[in-house]
This record gives C-alpha cells, structure tokens and sequence, in this order.
C-alpha cells in the first residue's frame, strides 16, 4: 500500500518547507503568510522546527484564520496583521493548501471557509506557495469540488440567481452541529458552486467578483503559485519552482 492522505499531507508539507529552505526562499526576517486546513497546519509545524532549531530568526507571520493563529501562539510564532507598520500590506511568501489543483496551478481554496483571508495574504505575497496531497490535483476545476463563494447575507437571493446565470449551481454552505448557514470569520454567508462543464478559471474569479453582494470567491488564478504535490509513491511533484 501506498501513503495514506494524511501521510502525504504532512510529506508535502514537510518537503516544501524544507526545499523552500535550502533555495533561500525562506529566510531570516522574513514576512510569511501561513494558511489554513489540514495540509497547512503540517507546514507551520515544519515551520516552527526549524525556528526552534535555530535554523531561522526573527520570522514574521500574517495567519489566515483563528486555526492558524491558535497553532502559531502554541510554537511561539510570532503574529502580525496586513496593516501592522512591520508588515506593510506585503509579504516575501505564502503557504498554504488547496481543495484542487489544475495543471496550469488554478486552485480551488475555501473549504475551510477561509478563502477570503486566505486571497488578501496571498494575493499580497511575492511568492504563493501552494501543498496538497494527490487527491487534490485534478484535470479540471469546478465541476466537482464546489468553489465558495462569499457573500452578504442580505443579497444571497439576487447573488444566487446572477451565479445561475453564470452556469452555477449553488448550494448555501450549512453549520456542522450548528442550526442555520455557515458564518465566516467576517460575518458572512457561503455559496457552494459547482458547474457541469470546465470554466475559464480567471474569467470566472473576475465575473463572480463582480456580482453586487459577493465579497470575495475561492478560485486563485492572479497569483500563480508554487506547487508540491505529495503521491502515494512517496515522491513529490513540483510544478512553477
């Protein structure tokens, strides 16, 4: 038998942060974003090795969720905001998971419900650097993992019907153990897409954020990442390094 996903996961992570390393990628005082799930939490672990060790100093992090931060207070991270005057609303890299991945690295992220977070760190990065296990890459995004979108809670009929109008299907995200819709860390609502054929993924990002009611959706096509891609072999695939 093969890894398992959780033994790819934490292989990935654990590769792309080591590689990372040794290509000066991440360095002494830098400013790094560092996401969120279950792939991302392996990262900021391998992460916090290598600070302990003495490896690296004097990072600074930008943390996506309440998940992220909880782990970096627990390591002894330390955590900024975008806007602290240290940071400047730029940071030199960013880490993180994918729900799926495609071969010209477009990604699907916000299964968490994280996604908008998770564009403002790394959108603003100079290098984004995405992990997942081998379930995540796909041929085509959109068709079967449902991309997220965000939106005003007040707005969700009218956002619906333009999302149908795109060739959508949408499906309102629901609590786990909690009665009513998912609410975000912003205080929003989740719209889960999914369409029938393969969509023009960057058309597509630029087309939902332009629908009155929408803060932000989870396809990632602006800032084309690095991407490690852990497989049941053992080995891991690099594609964009």
């Amino acid at each position: 038998m093969g890894l398992s996903q959780n033994e790819q996961k934490v292989l990935v992570a654990e590769t792309a942060i080591d590689t990372l390393i040794s290509k000066g990628l991440i360095f002494n005082g830098m400013k790094i974003g560092l996401g969120t799930g279950s792939t991302a939490m392996p990262a900021v672990k391998r992460l916090a090795y290598h600070i302990q060790n003495g490896n690296l100093k004097d990072i600074k992090a930008v943390v996506t969720s309440f998940q992220t931060q909880n782990a970096c207070q627990d390591y002894g991270i330390p955590v900024y905001s975008m806007n602290d005057k240290i940071i400047g609303g730029q940071l030199d890299l960013a880490i993180d998971g994918a729900d799926e991945v495609d071969p010209e690295c477009n990604c699907i992220k916000g299964g968490g419900a994280a996604h908008v977070r998770e564009k403002i760190v790394e959108y603003n990065s100079k290098i984004f650097v995405v992990i997942a296990d081998s379930s995540k890459a796909v041929e085509n995004i959109g068709t079967k993992f449902p991309v997220p979108v965000e939106i005003i809670a007040d707005a969700r009929v009218p956002v619906t019907k333009a999302l149908n109008e795109l060739g959508a299907t949408c499906v309102l995200r629901e609590g786990v153990r909690k009665a009513g819709p998912v609410i975000t860390d912003n205080g929003n609502q989740i719209l889960d897409c999914t369409w029938k054929e393969p969509i023009d993924v960057p058309l597509m990002e630029t087309k939902i954020n332009s629908i009155v009611g929408v803060l932000e959706n989870g396809l990632f096509s602006q800032n084309k990442p690095i991407v490690f891609i852990a497989k049941e072999d053992g080995s891991v695939e690099t594609r964009n390094l």
